[in-house]
Protein backbone atom coordinates (compact mmCIF):
# COMPACT_ATOMS: atom_id res chain seq x y z
CA UNK A 1 0.00 0.00 0.00
CA UNK A 2 1.32 3.46 -1.10
CA UNK A 3 2.47 5.76 1.89
CA UNK A 4 0.65 9.16 0.03
CA UNK A 5 -1.98 10.71 1.44
CA UNK A 6 -5.04 11.20 -1.57
CA UNK A 7 -5.59 13.93 0.29
CA UNK A 8 -2.86 16.29 0.50
CA UNK A 9 -0.49 14.21 -2.05
CA UNK A 10 1.89 14.06 1.10
CA UNK A 11 3.82 10.96 1.93
CA UNK A 12 2.53 9.69 5.25
CA UNK A 13 -0.51 8.78 7.47
CA UNK A 14 -3.70 12.13 7.13
CA UNK A 15 -3.06 14.46 9.71
CA UNK A 16 -5.42 14.01 12.73
CA UNK A 17 -7.36 16.88 13.56
CA UNK A 18 -7.35 16.19 17.17
CA UNK A 19 -3.94 16.53 17.40
CA UNK A 20 -3.58 19.23 15.63
CA UNK A 21 -5.65 21.17 18.20
CA UNK A 22 -3.92 19.64 20.96
CA UNK A 23 -0.87 21.06 19.32
CA UNK A 24 -2.57 24.69 19.08
CA UNK A 25 -3.87 24.29 22.82
CA UNK A 26 -0.65 23.46 24.25
CA UNK A 27 1.50 25.66 21.81
CA UNK A 28 -1.10 28.87 23.33
CA UNK A 29 -0.86 27.89 26.76
CA UNK A 30 3.52 27.35 26.54
CA UNK A 31 3.94 30.72 24.38
CA UNK A 32 1.73 32.32 27.12
CA UNK A 33 3.81 31.02 30.27
CA UNK A 34 7.24 31.17 28.47
CA UNK A 35 7.23 33.72 25.56
CA UNK A 36 8.56 32.76 22.45
CA UNK A 37 12.34 31.69 22.99
CA UNK A 38 11.43 29.94 25.93
CA UNK A 39 9.14 27.67 24.58
CA UNK A 40 10.11 24.85 22.46
CA UNK A 41 9.36 22.20 19.98
CA UNK A 42 9.72 19.40 22.90
CA UNK A 43 7.75 21.40 25.05
CA UNK A 44 4.84 21.92 22.94
CA UNK A 45 5.15 17.63 21.80
CA UNK A 46 5.19 16.74 25.98
CA UNK A 47 2.41 19.15 26.84
CA UNK A 48 0.36 18.00 23.89
CA UNK A 49 0.79 14.42 24.89
CA UNK A 50 2.16 13.40 20.90
CA UNK A 51 5.64 12.91 19.21
CA UNK A 52 8.01 15.91 18.57
CA UNK A 53 7.62 14.33 15.10
CA UNK A 54 3.71 14.89 15.24
CA UNK A 55 4.40 18.64 15.89
CA UNK A 56 6.82 19.05 12.95
CA UNK A 57 4.35 16.86 10.47
CA UNK A 58 1.97 19.55 11.40
CA UNK A 59 3.75 22.37 11.71
CA UNK A 60 6.70 22.94 10.01
CA UNK A 61 9.01 25.00 12.51
CA UNK A 62 8.24 27.33 15.65
CA UNK A 63 7.49 30.41 13.78
CA UNK A 64 4.74 28.52 11.83
CA UNK A 65 3.40 26.94 14.82
CA UNK A 66 3.30 30.62 16.92
CA UNK A 67 1.16 32.10 13.62
CA UNK A 68 -1.25 29.28 13.24
CA UNK A 69 -2.08 29.69 17.21
CA UNK A 70 -2.42 33.24 17.02
CA UNK A 71 -4.62 32.85 13.84
CA UNK A 72 -6.56 29.86 15.87
CA UNK A 73 -7.23 32.24 18.60
CA UNK A 74 -8.70 34.76 16.49
CA UNK A 75 -10.60 32.44 14.15
CA UNK A 76 -12.41 30.66 17.06
CA UNK A 77 -13.72 34.24 18.32
CA UNK A 78 -14.36 36.15 15.16
CA UNK A 79 -14.71 33.00 11.98
CA UNK A 80 -14.43 34.74 9.09
CA UNK A 81 -18.20 33.50 8.08
CA UNK A 82 -19.05 36.13 10.02
CA UNK A 83 -17.77 38.91 7.94
CA UNK A 84 -20.08 38.54 5.43
CA UNK A 85 -23.36 40.55 4.19
CA UNK A 86 -26.18 38.61 2.72
CA UNK A 87 -29.22 39.80 0.70
CA UNK A 88 -31.27 39.11 4.26
CA UNK A 89 -28.55 40.95 6.27
CA UNK A 90 -29.13 44.44 8.06
CA UNK A 91 -26.43 46.22 7.78
CA UNK A 92 -25.68 47.51 11.25
CA UNK A 93 -26.69 44.35 12.87
CA UNK A 94 -23.74 42.91 11.20
CA UNK A 95 -21.17 45.02 12.61
CA UNK A 96 -22.63 45.02 15.72
CA UNK A 97 -22.12 41.34 15.67
CA UNK A 98 -18.58 41.79 14.56
CA UNK A 99 -18.24 44.79 17.46
CA UNK A 100 -19.80 42.12 20.15
CA UNK A 101 -17.06 39.46 18.65
CA UNK A 102 -13.96 41.62 18.72
CA UNK A 103 -14.20 43.09 21.84
CA UNK A 104 -14.88 39.72 23.58
CA UNK A 105 -11.75 38.34 21.75
CA UNK A 106 -9.68 41.26 22.87
CA UNK A 107 -10.64 41.35 26.63
CA UNK A 108 -10.20 37.64 26.78
CA UNK A 109 -7.34 36.75 29.20
CA UNK A 110 -5.51 35.08 26.28
CA UNK A 111 -5.46 37.52 24.04
CA UNK A 112 -4.51 40.54 26.81
CA UNK A 113 -1.57 37.65 27.82
CA UNK A 114 -0.35 37.78 23.83
CA UNK A 115 -0.83 41.18 23.13
CA UNK A 116 1.81 41.96 26.36
CA UNK A 117 4.34 38.78 25.21
CA UNK A 118 4.37 40.72 21.88
CA UNK A 119 5.09 44.14 23.26
CA UNK A 120 8.00 42.99 25.53
CA UNK A 121 9.20 40.90 22.51
CA UNK A 122 8.53 43.15 19.94
CA UNK A 123 12.37 45.15 20.26
CA UNK A 124 14.11 41.76 20.66
CA UNK A 125 12.07 39.67 17.62
CA UNK A 126 10.28 41.66 15.17
CA UNK A 127 10.06 39.10 12.99
CA UNK A 128 7.57 37.45 15.83
CA UNK A 129 5.96 40.85 16.03
CA UNK A 130 5.26 40.86 11.74
CA UNK A 131 4.28 37.10 12.72
CA UNK A 132 1.82 38.16 15.13
CA UNK A 133 0.19 41.34 13.30
CA UNK A 134 0.15 39.31 9.93
CA UNK A 135 -1.59 36.12 11.57
CA UNK A 136 -4.14 38.28 13.58
CA UNK A 137 -4.97 41.48 13.31
CA UNK A 138 -3.83 42.03 9.67
CA UNK A 139 -6.28 39.13 8.51
CA UNK A 140 -9.18 40.27 10.55
CA UNK A 141 -9.09 43.79 9.09
CA UNK A 142 -8.52 42.66 5.35
CA UNK A 143 -11.80 40.89 6.38
CA UNK A 144 -13.35 44.01 7.29
CA UNK A 145 -12.55 44.98 4.63
CA UNK A 146 -14.20 42.99 2.03
CA UNK A 147 -16.93 43.26 3.84
CA UNK A 148 -17.17 47.44 3.95
CA UNK A 149 -16.34 47.00 -0.35
CA UNK A 150 -19.66 45.26 -0.25
CA UNK A 151 -21.26 47.17 1.61
CA UNK A 152 -19.95 50.18 -0.83
CA UNK A 153 -21.20 48.31 -3.40
CA UNK A 154 -24.54 47.70 -2.45
CA UNK A 155 -25.34 51.64 -2.10
CA UNK A 156 -24.99 51.64 2.25
CA UNK A 157 -21.60 52.81 2.47
CA UNK A 158 -19.98 55.94 1.03
CA UNK A 159 -15.99 54.84 0.89
CA UNK A 160 -13.19 56.37 -0.62
CA UNK A 161 -10.80 53.86 1.59
CA UNK A 162 -12.14 50.73 3.19
CA UNK A 163 -9.32 49.66 5.04
CA UNK A 164 -8.86 53.02 6.76
CA UNK A 165 -12.60 52.62 7.46
CA UNK A 166 -11.86 49.19 8.53
CA UNK A 167 -8.97 50.32 11.04
CA UNK A 168 -10.92 53.25 11.84
CA UNK A 169 -13.91 50.43 13.27
CA UNK A 170 -12.12 48.37 15.74
CA UNK A 171 -9.75 51.65 16.34
CA UNK A 172 -13.39 53.28 18.22
CA UNK A 173 -13.94 49.98 19.42
CA UNK A 174 -10.57 49.31 21.19
CA UNK A 175 -10.62 52.59 22.55
CA UNK A 176 -8.08 54.03 25.33
CA UNK A 177 -9.71 51.49 28.08
CA UNK A 178 -8.29 48.69 26.02
CA UNK A 179 -4.52 50.08 26.89
CA UNK A 180 -5.70 50.49 30.15
CA UNK A 181 -6.76 47.41 30.88
CA UNK A 182 -3.74 46.26 28.76
CA UNK A 183 -0.85 47.88 31.77
CA UNK A 184 -3.18 46.72 34.37
CA UNK A 185 -5.16 49.96 35.55
CA UNK A 186 -8.35 48.87 34.66
CA UNK A 187 -10.30 45.47 34.07
CA UNK A 188 -11.87 44.49 30.84
CA UNK A 189 -15.41 46.18 30.38
CA UNK A 190 -18.46 44.04 31.17
CA UNK A 191 -21.55 42.76 29.10
CA UNK A 192 -23.29 45.81 29.52
CA UNK A 193 -20.75 48.30 29.01
CA UNK A 194 -19.28 46.41 26.20
CA UNK A 195 -22.91 46.29 24.54
CA UNK A 196 -23.54 50.24 24.87
CA UNK A 197 -20.10 51.21 23.68
CA UNK A 198 -20.95 48.66 20.41
CA UNK A 199 -24.19 50.50 19.63
CA UNK A 200 -22.49 53.48 19.72
CA UNK A 201 -19.30 52.69 17.61
CA UNK A 202 -22.03 51.34 15.12
CA UNK A 203 -23.93 54.19 15.15
CA UNK A 204 -21.03 57.00 14.77
CA UNK A 205 -19.40 54.82 12.34
CA UNK A 206 -22.74 54.50 9.83
CA UNK A 207 -23.24 58.74 10.24
CA UNK A 208 -19.47 59.14 9.37
CA UNK A 209 -19.91 57.07 6.15
CA UNK A 210 -23.87 57.10 5.57
CA UNK A 211 -24.34 57.81 1.43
Amino acid sequence: MSDNDPQTGLRGRPKDPAKRQAILDAAKALFLAQGFSGTSMDAVAAEAGVSKLTVYSHFSDKATLFAAAVEAKCQGLMPFPMFSLESDDALPRVLERIGHAFMELINSEEAIGLERLMTSLASQDPEMARLFFEAGPERTLKEMERLLITAGDQGLLALDDPWGAAELFFGMLQSCRHMQVLIGCAQPPGQAETEAHVREVVRVFLRGYAP
